[in-house]
């Protein structure tokens, strides 16, 4: 019998992605959520959380080189970094190829992603196992609260706005993140896609002005998402991510995405997508 994964996520409004399982890997609930791994045909091994696509080994460099790199580029020496979520290590691989990071504080609440990840991705997990990382199996709203003027970068690498991760796009979390950012700190958060959720960015572009004074969007292409692409804030009180002029001397060697040029590109948005964007220059 032929197996085929749905995407779970869109199903509702009419629409879905698609690939050929040639085999299930691992199956199970935790006390969080239902994580399951498969081999496809198309995309290698996938990674999902209650049936909702989080990674597949064919294109996760480009979610997480560019939800890495842009802030810690746009950062002048990032050193003190906290990634929310992210338990499959592929954020902490990308910070840790910045020789300036002396901690990476990883707090993922569900540590069942950490040992899923080490087991089925182990050249993706094996960066959390560096000496500079920090782990911590918690509730990341609870964290940054906890570490006041900390972190020179806050990336949040979160599942979509249901469950567990449904505080991550809250107001008062995005003030929390605030309170945990150095003076010239950035922070940049998974912010679903300007495709199919425009009533999302448009609810945290309705309270992100009034937190911080630089802010902005950027996306990056990702064949297994919700509409192929995904979105990011880039938030500061002090640096204007439009206007960071990227050293291509710290931009590491070997990425197969980001490059200055992308990042720059990647701010651009069409049209339609600029009015979710509250932005006075």
């Amino acid at each position: 019998m032929e197996l085929w994964l749905e995407e779970q996520l869109e199903l509702a409004n009419g629409r879905a992605m698609k690939m050929r399982v040639l085999e299930t890997l691992d199956s199970f609930k935790s006390p969080f959520q239902q994580i399951d791994v498969f081999k496809t045909q198309a995309f290698g091994k996938v990674f999902t959380l209650d049936g909702i696509i989080m990674m597949t080994e064919s294109d996760e460099f480009s979610y997480h080189e560019m939800i890495t790199h842009v802030p810690m580029l746009s950062h002048p020496n990032p050193e003190y970094v906290l990634v929310v979520g992210g338990g499959d290590g592929g954020t902490v691989r990308e910070v840790l190829k910045h020789s300036s990071v002396k901690e990476v504080h990883l707090c993922e609440i569900d540590k069942a992603v950490v040992d899923m990840s080490k087991k089925h991705f182990p050249s993706i997990a094996k960066a959390m196992s560096d000496k500079r990382v920090i782990h911590a199996y918690e509730d990341g709203a609870k964290y940054v609260k906890a570490n006041k003027k900390k972190f020179d970068v806050i990336i949040i690498d979160s599942s979509d706005p249901i469950g567990p991760a449904a505080v991550l796009f809250s107001e008062g979390f995005y003030k929390a993140m605030h309170g945990a950012l150095r003076e010239t700190g950035f922070c940049s958060t998974q912010a679903e896609s300007f495709f199919y959720h425009g009533d999302i960015i448009k609810s945290l572009f309705s309270f992100i002005p009034k937190i911080y004074k630089e802010y902005g969007y950027y996306w990056t292409a990702i064949p297994t998402y919700p509409s192929g692409i995904i979105g990011f804030t880039c938030l500061s009180n002090k640096l204007n991510p439009y206007n960071v002029v990227v050293d291509p001397k710290r931009v590491p060697k070997g990425l197969k995405y980001y490059s200055a040029e992308m990042h720059k590109a990647a701010f651009v948005l069409p049209e339609f997508a600029k009015s979710y964007i509250k932005r006075s220059n």
